[in-house]
């Protein structure tokens, strides 16, 4: 049987407190696991699983302001600032990392290898999340954070509604499944999302704004290692149109459309994404 994941409290950029669940053999291949905006490591547990099962040391962390994770300033989470957070776990290990990120995770390993430091992973894996991604999407997104941000819900029954109202595409899950762990309960009796209100701060200034674009197209088309784009063929963030010129910009990249799911593709899909992310992994080791 394999170990249970042990807990860390590691330094990411400046010292701030990062929460990361490590599981797998010592001296497996890191593979570090960045959780999208708004969730936390949790949302990685079964595909850490796989991983680990396969000789794979998965690393899961909470991103600043998220989960069990250091709470940052407002003006501390800037995509970049979460990107020096991956590269200060990256320099804790004996040797470079595999990179998957999904969503806000995949645009700080993106911004973190292809601008702050080129060579810092053994490859990048993006989930669901490409340089000019559809603005319809990302409000999708950050209006659904948006929505219950300050009332929060009476119960997890009213959470999980919520959760099901959002993700039309997966069969509803009950309260008690895992829910808990991405809420906190309020001296109120409300329950919240598990992440810094301040963090939506900087998701609505990057809304719309084209600048951000540019940098993450310019950090895609700087990329040399192994890449790996999986998406969603029913995603509303990223087009069939943005995974084709994400693959002009990095020509070089593998490509998997998964079927049924939608942005959230590691919940919607997670044994095809999880065996698509091994063979992935599996294939870098047979090229040595």
């Amino acid at each position: 049987m394999m170990a249970k994941a042990t807990h860390h409290m590691i330094n990411g950029s400046g010292g701030l407190k990062l929460s990361v669940d490590v599981s797998g053999p010592v001296d497996g291949q890191p593979v570090l696991l960045a959780h999208g905006g708004g969730q936390t490591k949790r949302a990685w547990r079964k595909t850490a699983e796989v991983l680990a099962e396969a000789g794979y040391r998965a690393i899961a962390v909470d991103l600043r302001g998220h989960g069990q994770s250091q709470w940052a300033s407002p003006d501390g989470y800037d995509v970049g600032h979460m990107a020096a957070d991956l590269l200060a776990i990256a320099n804790t290990l004996d040797r470079k990392p595999a990179m998957v990120g999904a969503s806000l995770g995949g645009l700080s390993g993106l911004v973190a290898e292809g601008e702050l430091r080129p060579g810092s992973f053994q490859s990048l894996t993006l989930v669901d999340v490409t340089p000019n991604m559809s603005p319809a999407g990302v409000d999708r997104i950050v209006g659904f954070m948006l929505r219950h941000m300050d009332d929060g819900f009476a119960t997890l029954d009213e959470a999980a509604d919520a959760i099901a109202s959002y993700t039309e595409n997966r069969e509803r899950r009950s309260s008690s499944e895992g829910l808990s762990h991405y809420l906190r309960l309020g001296d109120d009796g409300r329950y919240r999302w598990h992440w810094d209100p301040a963090f939506l701060g900087n998701a609505q200034e990057r809304r719309g704004n084209g600048l951000q674009d540019d940098r993450l197209e310019l950090a895609a088309r700087s990329l040399s290692l192994p890449v790996h784009l999986v998406r969603g063929a029913n995603s509303d963030l990223v087009t069939v149109e943005a995974a084709r010129a994400f693959l002009d910009f990095v020509p070089h990249a593998r490509f998997d459309d998964i079927a049924g799911a939608g942005h959230m593709v590691v919940g919607d899909k997670n044994d095809i994404f999880s065996a698509v992310i091994l063979d992935f992994l599996k294939g870098l080791e047979a090229k040595g």
